[in-house]
């Protein structure tokens, strides 16, 4: 797996974190990114090749993309950065990772589907903590109860976010909730419902969120109706629900511009010893319409870290072996026990 991949946003938080990891595993992936000079410094720190170049230059992206298998991209947020490069790997036929949860993306990327298969390459947004573990957790639960109708899925995770993590939640806020029921995702106002969620360390509440299963657990599992929670302190919730009455403002590009900017200056991610200092606690819950059901809890490391090993797991995976080309969730392609194959998660079952 020398050379032959490339890291884009590697100069990034999770780009750093993925590229350091890789290295010390004895990777050389290419690192690119459009600032050369942190490219340069990082790819210069690792003893790694690195090219740069900006994704709204279509000839420059497939050139430097030419005579790779695969690209892991880091560059959020993805609703701008996503199409382009998943545009110049389907003309190259370079595999496609990322590691967005942003249900647009998703769907976009998905729409792709039968052009991945004639190119005969892999599509597969979502290969971090969005959402690696959400995923093999609904199709885990699925498994168990095949006649599931409806899933709830749950997870707290500390920390703190990362910039592009920051950016992609500001954007989230102008669009609302998402749920998916009877099959089609359905827009409701932030903070729609809340629950009492039961999880391995205790009871936590937590409030609906439009997190990236709401699109690819309906795919990886064929539920029609699924609602995924966030929980948060109380007083969040609160803020939450003020936040509907000017919602229409938070999408206007002179908002958005003033908030990125705020994000900007005022978050730069978890440092490693918060991040080793903190976990992801998740739930979930599969119903029939005869009223069986299902639930689990599953514990993962720090949700950065989760998207280190987890997509380094599927660019080995990619790699090293044969894949039929097409979209792709994480358990499509790993199975639904892949979360459970990586340091520091378990899962616990239980009627």
């Amino acid at each position: 797996m020398n050379s032959d991949w490339m890291i884009y946003g590697a100069n990034g938080y999770t780009g750093k974190l993925t590229a350091r990891e890789a290295v010390s595993r004895g990777l050389k992936p290419v690192l690119a990114g459009r600032s050369e000079e942190a490219v340069a410094a990082e790819a210069s720190q690792l003893g790694l090749e690195y090219r740069v170049f900006a994704l709204d230059d279509a000839r420059a992206t497939r050139k430097a993309l030419r005579g790779l298998r695969l690209v892991l991209h880091c560059a959020g947020p993805f609703s701008e950065t996503s199409a382009p490069m998943v545009e110049a790997c389907l003309a190259e036929g370079v595999h496609y990772l990322d590691i967005t949860g942003e249900i647009a993306v998703f769907k976009a990327v998905h729409d792709r589907d039968a052009e991945a298969r004639r190119a005969d390459l892999v599509l597969l947004p979502g290969a971090g903590f969005d959402i690696v573990p959400t995923d093999c957790l609904a199709a885990r639960l699925v498994h168990e109860l095949p006649a599931a109708t409806s899933l709830k899925l749950a997870f707290e995770a500390g920390g703190g976010p990362s910039p592009g993590t920051a950016k992609t939640s500001v954007e989230g806020l102008a669009q609302g909730g998402c749920v998916r029921r009877d099959g089609m995702l359905t827009r409701v106002p932030l903070a729609w419902k809340t629950m009492t969620v039961p999880f391995q360390t205790g009871q936590r509440k937590a409030v609906t969120i439009p997190w990236g299963d709401v699109y690819t657990a309906h795919l990886s599992t064929g539920v029609g109706n699924i609602e995924v929670y966030l929980a948060v302190p109380p007083k969040a919730i609160g803020r939450l629900k003020r936040m509907r009455y000017v919602q229409p403002l938070l999408g206007l590009a002179p908002v958005q511009a003033f908030l990125k900017k705020r994000v900007e200056a005022s978050v730069r991610g978890p440092s490693d010893d918060r991040r080793a200092g903190t976990d992801v606690q998740l739930w979930g819950r599969a119903e029939s319409a005869d009223g069986r059901s299902v639930s689990a809890t599953m514990s993962t490391p720090n949700g950065y870290d989760l998207t280190v090993s987890a997509s380094l797991a599927l660019v080995g995976h990619l790699l090293q072996n044969s894949v039929e080309g097409g979209y792709y969730t994480p358990s499509l392609l790993m199975g639904a026990d892949f979360a459970e194959s990586l340091p520091g998660v378990t899962l616990t079952l239980s009627a």
